[in-house]
């Protein structure tokens, strides 16, 4: 039978331990808060880029050829044959998040074997998945499941920054322009509140100019009509031309944004 004393320590023991626990949780919760608000506050960011690639692309249709202009107007292309498909997996660097790493990673897969057997193979064949591993569980996935990795970056951090978001990108586009990938996807955990986050996946590459919804089309239409009257300076093209990168960049950006926020709050 423990002594009193035995007693005492045990007790003492366990109040340690819950004023530990407390202090963790009350970390957790404020982290959390800081990654939900950062989040919230980029996506308008996110979708006023989005609104002015695409009235820049409508501004330019007629002048935009996909094989001239440049590799930036190049990020358009459409490729008829589809040999090799990039998927960038997005997934947090650390475990603590319930079943979020797991899902990220099944979608990751279910998503690769869609999209290749969905693609338009050369002479019939199944096209190839390469991966870009963006944290650690998700790289750890690829490399347990013997899969085609062709970049990683881990410790991206609870605040990356665009420069991140840029490296990132870039890895996707130089292979995209260069013809070792077809089609880039990225797959990410989409935060939409603190009991729900949605592994998402999205076409980066080739670049989609982004359509008006159907729910907002009176809104967007007097929009539209009003920026028929802008002059551009540089030419619409020109400037499209330049914002696509950007457009990409800012796409990862948010894809990071968006998974540290699911993290916290899985």
């Amino acid at each position: 039978m423990p002594s009193l004393r035995d007693i005492r320590r045990r007790i003492r023991s366990v109040k340690n331990t819950a004023q530990i626990t407390k202090a963790m949780q009350m970390v957790a919760s404020s982290k959390m808060r800081r990654a939900q608000d950062r989040v919230q506050q980029a996506r308008p960011f996110a979708e006023q880029i989005r609104e002015l690639v695409s009235r820049l692309a409508s501004a330019s249709s007629e002048d935009i050829d996909p094989t001239e202009g440049g590799k930036d107007i190049g990020l358009l292309t459409k490729r008829a044959t589809i040999r090799n498909i990039g998927l960038i997996v997005v997934s947090p660097d650390r475990g603590l998040s319930g079943a979020l790493p797991s899902n990220i990673n099944r979608r990751a897969a279910t998503s690769a074997r869609e999209l290749s057997s969905q693609a338009n193979g050369q002479d019939g064949q199944t096209p190839k998945v390469e991966f870009v591993a963006v944290g650690r569980k998700g790289r750890d996935f690829i490399v347990r499941s013997q899969l085609d990795m062709i970049a990683e970056f881990t410790n991206y951090g609870d605040r990356p920054s665009l420069a991140d978001a840029r490296a990132i990108a870039q890895v996707a586009t130089d292979a995209f322009l260069k013809g070792e990938v077809d089609a880039v996807y990225i797959v990410y955990a989409k935060f939409v509140n603190t009991v729900t986050q949605v592994p998402t996946v999205v076409q980066l590459l080739p670049v989609q100019p982004p359509e008006q919804d159907d729910q907002n089309n009176q809104d967007n239409n007097e929009r539209q009509d009003s920026t028929k009257d802008y002059i551009y300076e540089p030419d619409p093209t020109t400037l499209f031309a330049a914002l696509l990168p950007r457009y990409v960049d800012v796409q990862v950006y948010q894809a990071l944004l968006e998974t540290i926020a699911s993290f916290y709050s899985a």
